[in-house]
């Protein structure tokens, strides 16, 4: 690709990197500098995301190229720079507000009500996908906690497709908010999907530290001042929305970790840290919906579930 841009690259610099993707800052013959990003499936679409959204002038990186070889992506973006700062929550809620603003992108998968209340019994026909390729054996606490949220999930998904539903980034996180002269762009747009976009928000805050909903709240305010959909902060399912969120956002994330695992995206050697933090996104959920965690979870579980230190950037 940089051939055939006419390109010379004289060195590289490793911005970030982990099991399924990459991020190199290449520089130029000509003193000037370019991002290239490598991605494994289930990442490999974000170029097509990223073009259409640059079709529409949306502050995302410039995408210059891209080329799939063997199902992974590689990507020349725009180099940002380095960040001036973190960003600051009322830019994060900015930025949700015109994200949603956009029209859906027809590639991307959808999650409307119907499929929010499917994500705990396909989370369990993964695990036993799993299990049968001898992995994720110790798990009947992951288990039991999907087979309590499956009974709810019907009655929690309701209100899924209330304002705002449409196109969402899926990790509108302080990483993925770049912050430089040239103002804010949304970065990593390869978990963008259809659907609440309450979600989206509900991503700024992670999920390694228990959930605090009036936090949630208080960025649903500022989102609907910024633009955002008003009717951001109604209720839905039975909760009020920062609940509901953040309890369908931490299902949405144990389901992620566990059908890319069944789908082979994930090494077996990665199992035992995504089994923790499985766990730790259940547990969250089940205590958001309201659910009973079962009485043999022991404070041993609940120890297993808070986050290893060498979780890198994982949820």
């Amino acid at each position: 690709m940089l051939a055939g841009a006419g390109h010379v690259q004289t060195g590289r610099q490793v911005i970030q990197a982990w099991e399924l993707s990459a991020v190199e800052r290449l520089f130029l013959a000509d003193g000037s500098s370019i991002v290239y990003k490598a991605a494994a499936a289930p990442f490999a679409g974000e170029a097509a995301v990223l073009r259409a959204l640059g079709e529409q002038d949306a502050d995302v990186p410039v995408l210059h190229g891209y080329a799939i070889r063997r199902g992974t992506l590689g990507m020349l973006m725009d180099d940002l720079g380095e960040p001036l700062r973190p960003p600051t929550a009322a830019e994060a809620a900015a930025a949700a507000a015109q994200v949603h603003a956009l029209p859906p992108l027809s590639m991307l998968p959808a999650f409307d009500q119907a499929a929010l209340a499917c994500l705990p019994e396909q989370a369990l026909d993964a695990l036993a996908a799993l299990r049968q390729q001898a992995r994720f054996l110790n798990t009947d606490l992951v288990e039991e906690l999907l087979e309590k949220l499956a009974k709810v999930a019907r009655r929690r998904a309701d209100g899924a497709e209330r304002p705002p539903f449409g196109l969402c980034h899926g990790e509108v996180h302080p990483t993925s908010l770049h912050v430089s002269r040239t103002g804010c762009h949304l970065v990593d747009w390869a978990k963008a999907f259809t659907g609440p976009g309450l979600l989206d928000l509900a991503t700024w805050f992670g999920t390694r530290t228990p959930a605090k909903p009036a936090r949630l709240a208080r960025l649903i305010h500022n989102y609907i001042s910024a633009g955002g959909h008003p009717a951001a902060a109604t209720d839905r399912g039975g909760l009020p929305a920062a609940q509901w969120a953040l309890g369908w956002h931490r299902v949405w994330a144990a389901w992620w970790f566990l059908t890319t695992g069944a789908a082979g995206h994930h090494r077996p050697d990665t199992d035992q840290r995504h089994h923790q933090i499985v766990q730790r996104q259940l547990l969250g959920a089940t205590q958001l919906f309201e659910v009973a965690i079962p009485a043999t979870t022991s404070r041993g579980s609940l120890e297993a579930g808070r986050p290893p230190r060498s979780a890198g950037s994982l949820p």
